[in-house]
């Protein structure tokens, strides 16, 4: 077993690989640890049989803040990736087996050769409008496929994962540190919690999204929940306006993505008024980018405070009086960068 991995976490790991059948009984694979979120374990698996990652959430996550979440998280994200996976092939890694004692499942295991993380090419100033469009157009197509869908609803009934994962650490934590807007991030929880459309991902972050030779594939199901889909597109869109402070010169491709993947997502929205849908991911989008400086999860690379204050001087008179288009605020934004 590999060395950097704590011995009681591979001695579990280990036996949750035998139930799983995915090793012999004698058999001691190799264990490596991979980098990832803060919510789980992830490992490769190095078997006779072959090479798997291994997921096993955790009750604590991995930040400063304390915060907690139910581990039944873990059955809801493999019920997420199986229904993804059966509406665009090769969108998730498939799913191999998997170990309901200890909330741990397998996949296969995607070689970093081939399947580069979408934030380190972000980071690195790189940004693929291709790569925006194809992932707009999948989340919609999956958020078309699961609405109004009461089987659906019933499977991903996960609000105490959401509110746990998503909604107390993001908006909750973030109207206690910010007074001059609390009522309104309160009100946007609750709404948001309210809100049944169809079957969200939850986290469609850059640093969960693989650029494969087939496109972007879509990692950490974790927050998987019947509610609002605008959440999905908010969140992703969240991600490329911050990635324009951190890199000020890539501000320009930042917001192509932006615009590439905006378009794309909403030419796939037909199980509703599109323009319901922006509105409430306009509300949500200036909620989350206060929430990655002020929240549980803050986003690593903005560090100064003037980057911080820059979007909480930014955020702030957008969600007291939210606007009713994305553009609205991409546009302000591009004009406050100069």
């Amino acid at each position: 077993m590999n060395v950097e991995l704590d011995a009681d976490d591979a001695l579990a790991l280990l036996a949750s690989l035998r139930r799983m059948g995915l090793v012999g009984v004698d058999e001691v694979p190799r264990l490596t640890p991979l980098t990832g979120g803060v919510s789980s374990q992830i490992v490769r698996a190095d078997t006779a049989r072959g090479t798997v990652c291994i997921k096993r959430a955790l009750a604590k996550l991995k930040v400063a803040a304390q915060w907690l979440a139910p581990l039944e998280r873990n059955t809801a994200e493999v019920a997420w990736m199986k229904f993804a996976s059966t509406l665009v092939p090769g969108f998730v890694p498939q799913i191999i087996a998997e170990d309901q004692t200890v909330r741990a499942f397998a996949m296969a295991y995607l070689d970093p050769e081939n399947y580069r993380v979408w934030k380190d090419e972000l980071l690195d100033g790189i940004a693929n409008t291709d790569t925006a469009r194809q992932l707009g157009a999948r989340l919609a197509a999956i958020h078309q496929a699961s609405a109004a869908n009461d089987e659906l609803a019933r499977t991903f009934a996960t609000d105490a994962s959401f509110f746990a994962l998503r909604l107390e650490p993001y908006f909750l934590a973030t109207a206690a540190a910010n007074p001059d807007c609390a009522a309104e991030l309160i009100r946007l929880s609750e709404e948001t919690a309210a809100t049944k459309r169809a079957l969200v991902h939850g986290d469609v972050s850059p640093k969960n999204i693989l650029i494969g030779p087939a496109g972007p594939v879509l990692l950490d199901a974790e927050c998987a929940w019947y509610g609002d889909p605008a959440f999905d597109i908010a969140f992703c869109l969240t991600h490329l306006l911050l990635k324009c402070v951190w890199l000020p010169e890539a501000t320009l491709r930042f917001l192509a993505c932006f615009d590439a993947l905006n378009d794309a997502y909403f030419a796939g929205v037909a199980w509703e008024n599109p323009a319901d849908v922006e509105a409430r991911a306009a509300r949500l989008l200036p909620a989350l980018m206060l929430a990655r400086v002020d929240g549980k999860s803050p986003v690593e690379y903005l560090k100064t405070p003037e980057e911080l204050e820059r979007v909480r001087r930014f955020a702030k008179p957008f969600i007291v009086d939210p606007p009713k288009t994305l553009d609205a605020i991409r546009d302000r934004w591009n004009k406050e960068r100069v």
